[in-house]
């Protein structure tokens, strides 16, 4: 995982604020409090670059933060948090449309990372957000979070039975103790460097 440089670009909340359609860009996507934050920094190897709060539902628009690897700069995406039942309907409305509009509509995009807690079964929003991105055609990927926060055995239980939930393979990391970063890694440069 060779990131030389990373670094904050911009916010915002329609296409009008995005960056040019420039760099290949894999999103990252899932409920409030799912550790989107922390395995980002994991994955840019910059501790806080991306703002992690104790409040769920904090990233409200849409971030795009630039990588150098091998001398080539990309884009990793962080998307707000869905499903947090304390943010009003009208706010959850309105982030739903951000999320589907970049999701439908940018051109650069390669690879959405969805995010789930490996502690709990997905969401009914979980498996919504799947079945969306197939049916639009987006290539994805599901990652379990958390994973330091079970025993082995129960890691290969939960892995097991989100991967039946959602219908396809399960990739488990932790962001704290590293684990399952390097294979992660992997399918996110692939996916950037992708002719």
């Amino acid at each position: 995982m060779n990131v030389t440089n990373a670094q904050f670009v911009t916010s915002a909340a329609d296409p009008r604020g995005y960056p040019e359609l420039s760099l290949p860009e894999v999103a990252f996507v899932g409920r409030s409090n799912v550790g989107k934050s922390s395995l980002l920094n994991t994955l840019m190897r910059r501790k806080g670059l991306v703002k992690t709060s104790s409040t769920p539902g904090k990233t409200q628009l849409i971030n795009f933060f630039e990588i150098q690897v091998a001398q080539r700069p990309y884009h990793l995406v962080d998307l707000p948090g869905y499903g947090y039942a304390k943010v009003p309907e009208t706010e959850r409305r309105r982030w739903q449309e951000r999320i589907e509009t970049y999701l439908t509509e940018r051109d650069t995009l390669r690879l959405v990372v969805v995010l789930v807690d490996i502690r709990h079964p997905p969401s009914e929003k979980d498996h919504q957000m799947v079945q969306w991105l197939d049916h639009v055609g987006r290539d994805l990927l599901v990652v379990a979070t958390k994973s330091d926060k079970l025993s082995r055995s129960k890691v290969q239980q939960s892995c097991a039975r989100i991967r039946k939930v959602m219908g396809r393979p399960v990739m488990a990391v932790s962001s704290p103790k590293k684990e399952g970063i390097p294979p992660l890694w992997k399918t996110v440069l692939e996916a950037l460097t992708a002719p």
